[in-house]
């Protein structure tokens, strides 16, 4: 069989997240370091962003199509279910993540690491004007771990991988690391994650 190839830069949390989902199958690959919009990432798929993939002839992108697509293909234990409730309850915390928790993260942490100050640095109006519907999502996330240790069906799951890494880089955040307190299934769900070999053998540098 070809060799898996993941195309993008290991600090990008979905780049990671597709690592994780690799470590957790046991599938080998390799990593092809390129930034989005590059030549490299457009070739994998028509927005130019990253992840993408190649194995063969098969090239894609999009996070959650290359976990479902590695899923599928290569042997190891199954990370989406094949029962229909169970496979559209992992679908359901996929696009919650993607949807939801990311734009919120997305607006926050954009304000630390991609400032439009003209100093570069971070840019404090952005990241207050954030913080509350960070808030929304880490209570959303919290009720759901109130009742079970993961986000779909009982274990970790494609949601997890897709969900850890945001989480994770939050952890050198003030605001975030103050709201985290007073969320402690979150809080704890996060220590765990971080402790997962699959998360812990492919944490980026800028997320330690």
């Amino acid at each position: 069989m070809s060799e898996l190839e993941i195309v993008g830069a290991p600090m990008s949390n979905y780049v990671w997240a597709v690592r994780i989902a690799c470590e957790e199958k046991g599938v080998p690959y390799t990593l092809t370091a390129v930034r989005p919009h590059s030549p490299e990432a457009k070739a994998c798929g028509p927005t130019g962003k990253i992840p993408g993939l190649r194995h063969g002839d098969v090239v894609l992108s999009e996070s959650k199509a290359l976990i479902s697509y590695i899923d599928r293909v290569f042997k190891g234990k199954k990370l989406i279910p094949s029962k229909p409730a169970a496979m559209a309850e992992v679908e359901q915390w996929c696009s919650f993540v993607n949807t939801s928790f990311q734009p919120a993260w997305g607006a926050y942490v954009r304000g630390y690491f991609f400032p439009s100050t003209p100093d570069k640095k971070p840019d404090r109006a952005a990241i207050e004007a954030a913080v509350p519907g960070l808030e929304k999502v880490f209570g959303m996330v919290e009720g759901r771990l109130a009742t079970q240790r993961y986000l779909a069906v009982g274990k970790f799951s494609p949601a997890d991988a897709l969900l850890a890494p945001m989480l994770i880089y939050l952890h050198k955040l003030p605001e975030a690391a103050k709201l985290l307190k007073t969320h402690k299934k979150l809080n704890g769900y996060i220590k765990r994650m971080a402790k997962r070999p699959s998360i812990a053998q492919t944490r980026p540098e800028q997320a330690r």
